[in-house]
């Protein structure tokens, strides 16, 4: 078992951590990713600066990058991982409460991730774990994405993000939602193209006022990828999606991304969290502009600097 951590920081929502913390990050990736060019997959990084540390992960969502990404983050880093499925403990379920849970973790674990359906699980277990939790994606957020995205980003266009016009066209969902905060931490200006019955909630767009920023929405995507250096999308119609998926997909149907599209943005780039769907045309995901297979590699590089965040490493 081990000791209780101390100075240990959570993972949870990118509104939530300093622009300052959210920049070494990416500094320490950018070193950390430059360093490996010699090293197999499972090669140790040479300073091994979390040996003998074990991070928890907990899916109760499907996962392929964040699983993949996240063990081989922590392995480069020295340290092991256990993953954990929700039907394989209790989870707030068969009479074990959450702050059991947490408590249990914080005894066995030195990290805790969670992919979740559910924001009010991450608000309870954070109320009581003693150990580094990081939000691997919740309903209202997916803060590990987008960070691994802006260095993609960085990295592709060799600027800051800070200097970049980022376009998003796509429904409103949580990978937004975590792009909405990092233009604000990251002051760049972002165009959001969605139908009008589709836009980002209210408490969102209040947050961004409240913080003396702005974020321009279109329902024309014509108009919302003028001038734009990097056009994001996500799956409109999601696996688990309680819509009328007919309706949806018809609302959605003006806002392919296509060559056309882009050929609006010459400029541009394209990037796509994945899983895809019918909302970019194969000439453009599998095209020139597209950088989707690099976007999701870096997603092992950030994750590796958000755990060294998390055990207070970074330097």
């Amino acid at each position: 078992m081990q000791n209780l951590l101390k100075n240990m920081k959570h993972f949870l929502n990118l509104k939530d951590i300093r622009t300052v913390d959210l920049k070494k990050i990416l500094k320490d990736a950018k070193k950390r990713k430059s360093k490996r060019k010699n090293l197999n997959t499972l090669d140790v990084d040479k300073d091994a600066p979390l040996k003998g540390k074990i991070l928890i992960q907990m899916f109760e969502k499907p996962s392929l990058r964040t699983r993949l990404s996240f063990y081989l983050a922590i392995r480069q880093l020295g340290g092991g991982t256990i993953t954990l499925r929700s039907n394989e403990l209790h989870l707030g379920k068969g009479g074990e409460s959450l702050a059991d849970t947490a408590k249990i973790l914080s005894t066995y674990g030195d990290g805790f991730m969670l992919r979740t359906d559910s924001d009010k699980k991450i608000n309870e277990v954070v109320k009581y774990i003693k150990i580094p939790f990081i939000n691997g994606l919740s309903p209202s957020s997916h803060p590990t994405q987008i960070l691994s995205d802006i260095f993609t980003v960085e990295e592709i266009k060799k600027k800051p993000i800070s200097k970049l016009n980022i376009c998003w066209i796509g429904d409103s969902n949580n990978v937004l939602n975590s792009l909405i905060a990092a233009s604000v931490k990251f002051s760049f200006k972002l165009n959001i193209g969605c139908p009008k019955d589709y836009k980002p909630k209210k408490i969102i767009l209040d947050w961004v006022k409240k913080n003396k920023k702005s974020v321009h929405i279109y329902n024309d995507p014509k108009k919302a990828v003028k001038n734009a250096d990097v056009i994001f999308s996500d799956k409109v119609i999601s696996l688990n999606d309680k819509v009328n998926i007919k309706k949806k997909t018809k609302d959605f149907k003006k806002f392919l991304i296509d060559e056309k599209l882009l050929k609006l943005a010459p400029k541009s780039i394209f990037l796509h969290c994945l899983p895809r769907g019918n909302e970019v045309s194969n000439k453009v995901f599998l095209g020139k502009k597209s950088h989707v297979w690099l976007q999701a590699l870096n997603r092992v590089h950030v994750q590796k600097s958000i755990l060294m965040y998390c055990f207070n490493k970074l330097r």
